[in-house]
């Protein structure tokens, strides 16, 4: 009878344990819409039928909304998967925002999404996605901005949720949305000299997630990172980024490895595209498939079901990852 409880008991736990099999797919978030090999391949084994692809950015320029960096297209961008236009919009567009511009706002993005689906012959999905770092002072005005988004569109409008909008939610408010995206990354700035890991410290979402179960919005979806980079710091202590490097690419006999992740430059060159002195150090972050798996696990308990929305689709980033 022992023996039977104990099996139970380990049953029990394991089966507690196990993390599940979550559909998944992409962010798309180059200005130049392209797919090579790699990026299609994993793509078309993707289980969500959507690619969540960025359209533009929204910024507020000497009084002046104005789109930035608004997407081009090439021949090889082709995908079976349904495009959900996403738009970022910084937190200072809203800021002293008349109720005039705000369906302004609203009718020009969409608009413009409009436009560049029509131009490029693009299958979108019945959604728009809005990216924003909302803050307490900007809430109300972002929240009247969502709902004439969707009036004026007649899509399905989603937003991001970053980590202290849940925290915080009584201060940054809940936002008039029924789906949002939970942004599990960017839990400190890389530009801040931390020992953390400023992509993903999982004991820092956790801390942050802790009460997510309590969240008044129940669709969540969860954008997990598997972007990388390095943080170059001068001789000021300034600190600048290099995008998409790795732990291999320190490997260099001009380096001086100080850590695993972290490499002092011994002499004066061009690297990874750019010119870095003698002295400079190198710190890379990148995200292990067993900090993802942590998060997944962590979440399941809180979430009765989410899909994977992995940031971002592209062949430095997916090439030999396991989804």
């Amino acid at each position: 009878m022992k023996r039977l409880l104990a099996l139970w008991i380990l049953f029990f736990i394991v089966s507690c344990s196990k993390k599940d099999d979550h559909a998944h797919t992409f962010y798309y978030w180059k200005t130049n819409l392209r797919l090579d090999r790699e990026e299609k391949k994993v793509l078309d084994q993707s289980s969500v039928p959507y690619l969540y692809t960025r359209f533009f950015d929204v910024d507020k320029i000497n009084g002046r909304f104005q789109p930035v960096a608004v997407i081009t297209k090439d021949p090889s961008f082709q995908t079976e998967k349904q495009i959900v236009p996403t738009v970022f919009i910084t937190n200072q567009t809203l800021f002293n925002i008349s109720p005039g511009e705000i369906r302004f706002l609203a009718e020009r993005i969409y608009q413009l999404i409009q436009k560049k689906t029509k131009e490029y012959h693009l299958k979108t999905a019945n959604e728009i996605q809005i990216d924003c770092d909302w803050t307490a002072g900007t809430r109300n005005d972002y929240f009247k901005f969502l709902k004439e988004l969707k009036k004026i569109s007649g899509k399905e409008v989603t937003c991001t949720l970053r980590l202290h909008q849940v925290k915080d939610k009584k201060q940054t408010g809940i936002p008039p949305v029924e789906k949002v995206y939970l942004m599990c990354y960017s839990t400190s700035s890389p530009l801040e000299k931390s020992d953390k890991n400023s992509i993903l410290d999982v004991g820092v979402l956790k801390s942050y997630l802790s009460k997510i179960e309590d969240y008044p919005i129940k669709k969540i979806e969860v954008a997990l990172p598997i972007y990388s980079w390095g943080i170059v710091t001068n001789h000021l202590e300034k600190h600048r980024l290099i995008n998409a490097l790795s732990k291999n690419d320190l490997n260099n006999p001009d380096f001086k490895k100080i850590t695993e992740n972290e490499a002092e430059i011994l002499k004066d060159g061009f690297y990874f595209g750019n010119y870095l002195n003698k002295g400079f150090r190198i710190k890379v972050e990148e995200i292990s498939p067993e900090q993802l798996e942590d998060v997944i696990l962590f979440l399941q308990k809180k979430i009765p079901h989410f899909n994977i929305i992995y940031y971002q689709l592209d062949s430095k980033f997916v090439l030999d990852r396991q989804f």
